[in-house]
């Protein structure tokens, strides 16, 4: 029997966080971003060695630090350079548990230019995340005369 080189319910792209906590990471995706863990394998001292967890219909995989392999998390190296953007049915309402949790907030939740509304946080664990919902579909005529009123061009 052929295996397929995807993974079923897998994409092409998917992103694997590393983070110094790897239970308490798994309860704060679950919590604000609504992720249903899959898949789940702790080494003996109970650090995450992988984790599969799905968000709205894509992947993302986890594990705990592991800095003897070269493995570390954002805080540890001074941030991170990804965004990870998340469409979701009801902004607001994961927005609300986003703040609740306590998650360092960066943009605050608004409608945008683009059609979306969007707001971006840090997680306690130093990854970044942008939540958005389509509210509507602009042309590009209408994104550029509101970029341009919103001084960004």
């Amino acid at each position: 029997m052929a295996v397929n080189w995807l993974p079923d319910g897998f994409t092409s792209v998917t992103p694997s966080l590393v983070v110094d906590g790897g239970e308490k990471a798994i309860e704060f995706y679950q919590k604000t971003l609504g992720a249903e863990l899959i898949d789940k394998s702790a080494g003996e001292d109970g650090k995450i060695m992988h984790a599969q967890m799905k968000i709205g219909n894509a992947m993302i995989m986890l594990n705990d630090e592991f800095p003897d392999w070269g493995s570390v998390g954002p805080k540890k190296i001074g941030g991170s350079a990804v965004t990870m953007h998340v469409y979701v049915p009801d902004a607001n309402a994961v927005w609300e548990e986003v703040v609740a949790s306590g998650a360092e907030i960066t943009m605050p939740m608004a409608d945008q230019f683009w059609g979306d509304r969007y707001g971006t946080f840090v997680d306690p664990f130093g990854h970044k995340w942008g939540i958005a919902q389509r509210i509507e579909n602009p042309t590009d005529e209408e994104v550029q005369e509101r970029m341009k009123a919103a001084g960004f061009a």
